[in-house]
């Protein structure tokens, strides 16, 4: 370190000013000598006033001393490689073919590659990814670029080889602002392609968890191909414990299609169903073709309750259809508005169950029956609405043209229901045109109006199928309720009329048919489409409660498919040896990671009238099969089940590499971005940098300490001075 001569940092106004002080301090001073008598002393005290006047002036002139700094260490250039998920992506083209993108990483973070750089500066090499310890995979690359900033002194440079497929942290632009700040260039090296590679991807996204013995599951799937020209693929499902189930698909280049296989186990148990297609000659993955799909099979019978007044046409069809599922058990309550005695047969009740007979049905259709002597009583209401909000059972509402239903607006079941009707026109509105159904947006994604596989396909045989003559006058549909499909031409002061509604209630669902026209879809199909229907309707319905189920407790979650980092409501319903459910006792819910670590969930009563209800949140952190032991101490009653929970992938395998996020780092830092072939010459150019420029590091007199501190002295010795002159 060498110092220089002193500085001032004085300006042509504080120069003037501080002459005329000096001269007018300087008369002072002499004019005092004079009038003190010209002694010694006199003279000592008026040339330290000086003094004093003159170390002010000066002061009020900033000096400055400038110190040359040498940096002794040898400066650091940190080399940051990214080693996140999405550098696994096979697209980076080499002599000897197409590598991932890790492999060309790795090849540019050899200590040879950087030699020539070693004779001027220290390198080192630090991996990246993201700093989250919640198990979810992530680049953050503003936080690597920060840390490596903060935690290196003397830092000449850094250089990043990377995708630039940041997903998690702020934006790098932050940390490239601040690091051009402090004079720190970023030198990039992009890997990867820019443009998509041939490929094509398999995904399931709907895949049921469980199925039936002896009914056909649907299995989705969608194949994205990013191949140049249309492909015939067989999709193949094996693990079946049978023959292997094969569909041939076409699909579309640069496009995508969605179908779906049948399945009809034969066997209860655990299957891992895998769901592949072949391999293309041309793709540059061959690890996306491929899914697991783990289901359980269950021998189990679906019970629904069918409750209606006359026996119309939609009535003696649904129970047909209902009747015919094997995995549905079907009980019909005919509360016939002209007959002194229910009706009766087979399959028919005398009565409304009670409670404890109600809360063993999955399902509840509602016809048109209504509040009164040939209806429901106002407890029978009660218990349906507890059946869905605490038992997670399914209700279904069909009005009818006796307007039976109208009378439900003051009992507890109004407003399960997911639509507003039209009091002024309890019977609803009949037509001379038939009127069709028209899906909406959130109608074509659904589940429960999927009658076709293909989007394109399901729309068509939805605009195809017979009309109706009768439609319920409902209003509008209610918050929270999503609305499947609308009248093709009849309007409300709110928009068309909602004729299928469904809307969760508790923990359990429900849906509003507003047409009794569904039976009419057997016209020329028979029942392909109405039997389609509603069965998907009673499973879906049914789904949650039978998720896992034993002699007196049922465990079910919420949503249907958890994801990791999201909130999952876990519910049992139990039961007494009695039959009667428990109002009050001690639920726990062992939840088994995928890693192996358990986390206690204690499961509350969901309040005085929960009816047997507990209920609990906890959050899982990974993705995986989850292992679920529920237990309750009062009636001793044990269950396990299994819980898929989708991981969050922020890291996708397969994007195309984003070189402008580097390119931009480097032109904010006064730096450049090279391609890989180049990298040579960026290990040249640093090698050759010149050396650092010393640091001036200015040493402020005017605000230092010990300036300060000699001017404060010298006032001292003045006036103790005065005071030993005699002077006040």
């Amino acid at each position: 370190m060498t110092a220089g001569s002193m500085t001032f940092l004085w300006t042509p106004a504080s120069l003037t000013v501080s002459l005329l002080v000096l001269l007018a301090g300087a008369a002072c001073c002499l004019i005092s000598w004079r009038r003190g008598g010209r002694t010694r002393s006199m003279t000592l005290l008026e040339l330290l006033r000086f003094i004093l006047i003159v170390l002010v002036l000066i002061t009020l002139n900033q000096p400055e001393i400038p110190r040359q700094i040498v940096p002794t260490e040898q400066p650091r250039l940190v080399i940051l490689h990214d080693v996140s998920g999405s550098m696994q992506t096979q697209d980076a083209t080499t002599d000897s073919g197409v590598v991932t993108r890790q492999q060309t990483a790795d090849q540019l973070i050899r200590p040879e590659v950087w030699q020539p750089v070693t004779q001027k500066m220290q390198v080192l090499f630090e991996p990246f990814s993201s700093p989250e310890p919640t198990g979810a995979r992530g680049t953050d690359l503003q936080s690597a670029l920060a840390a490596a900033a903060e935690r290196h002194a003397g830092l000449r440079g850094l250089v990043v080889i990377s995708d630039g497929d940041w997903n998690t942290g702020e934006a790098p632009a932050t940390a490239a602002s601040q690091l051009r700040v402090r004079g720190v260039p970023v030198y990039t090296i992009p890997v990867g392609s820019e443009k998509r590679l041939p490929d094509l991807v398999l995904s399931a996204t709907d895949a049921p968890t469980f199925a039936v013995v002896g009914k056909a599951l649907r299995i989705p799937f969608r194949i994205t191909s990013w191949l140049p020209a249309d492909t015939s693929i067989a999709v193949t499902l094996t693990g079946t414990q049978g023959e292997p189930v094969t569909r041939l698909v076409s699909v579309p280049g640069m496009g995508q299609i969605q179908d779906a296989l049948e399945w009809k186990p034969t066997v209860t148990g655990e299957y891992s169903l895998s769901l592949q297609i072949p391999v293309n000659d041309v793709e540059i993955r061959q690890d996306n073709n491929q899914l697991t799909i783990p289901i359980a099979v269950r021998e189990e019978e679906l019970k629904v309750l069918i409750v209606e007044s006359l026996p119309r046409w939609e009535y003696r069809y649904l129970r047909n259809a209902l009747e015919r599922d094997p995995g549905v058990d079907v009980s019909c309550l005919l509360l016939h508005p002209d007959l002194q005695e229910n009706g009766g047969g087979r399959g028919y009740l005398a009565a409304f169950p009670e409670d404890a007979q109600l809360f063993e049905y999955d399902v509840v259709f509602l016809g048109d029956v209504g509040l009164g002597p040939r209806g429901l009583t106002a407890q029978q209401c009660t218990s349906l609405k507890q059946l869905v909000r605490n038992q997670a059972g399914g209700l279904v509402f069909l009005p009818g043209i006796q307007g039976n239903q109208a009378s439900l607006a003051n009992t507890e079941l109004d407003e399960l229901l997911p639509v507003v009707l039209n009091a002024a026109v309890p019977r609803g509105r009949g037509t001379a045109r038939p009127g069709r159904f028209a899906l909406t947006e959130a109608g074509r994604r659904s589940l429960l109006t999927r009658l076709e596989a293909d989007d394109v396909e399901n729309e068509k045989i939805w605009n195809g199928l017979p009309g109706f003559y009768w439609y319920a006058a409902a209003e509008r549909a209610r918050a929270g309720a999503q609305v499947l499909a609308t009248h093709d031409s009849e309007s409300t002061a709110f928009g068309r009329v909602p004729l299928i509604a469904a809307r969760t209630s508790g923990t359990g669902k429900v849906l509003y048919m507003g047409s009794d026209g569904a039976w009419r879809w057997r016209k020329g199909v028979e029942d392909l489409y109405h039997y389609r229907f509603w069965g998907q309707v009673v499973r879906w319905m049914a789904y949650q409660r039978n998720m896992s189920q034993g002699e007196s407790m049922r465990l079910f979650f919420s949503p249907d498919r958890p994801e990791a980092g999201s909130a999952v409501t876990l519910n049992a319903n139990v039961m007494t040896a009695a039959g009667e459910p428990l109002r009050a006792g001690s639920v726990t819910v062992q939840a088994v990671a995928p890693g192996g670590t358990t986390e206690t969930v204690r499961l509350a009563p969901a309040g005085q009238d929960s009816w047997g209800l507990f209920t609990g949140d906890f959050v899982p952190r990974e993705g995986g099969q989850y292992l679920l032991k529920a237990a309750c101490a009062e009636t001793g009653a044990r269950l396990e089940m299994r819980m898929s929970v989708l991981g969050q992938e922020r890291e996708q395998v397969g994007q195309p590499a984003r070189p402008d996020v580097l390119r931009e780092i480097s032109r904010m830092t006064l730096a450049e971005s090279t391609d890989v072939a180049s990298v040579q010459q960026l290990v040249q150019k640093l090698a050759t940098m010149p050396d650092p420029e010393p640091v001036i590091v200015p040493l402020r007199i005017w605000s230092h300490p010990l300036w300060g501190g000699l001017i404060i002295l010298l006032l001292g010795i003045f006036w103790t001075g005065r005071k030993f002159a005699g002077m006040a």
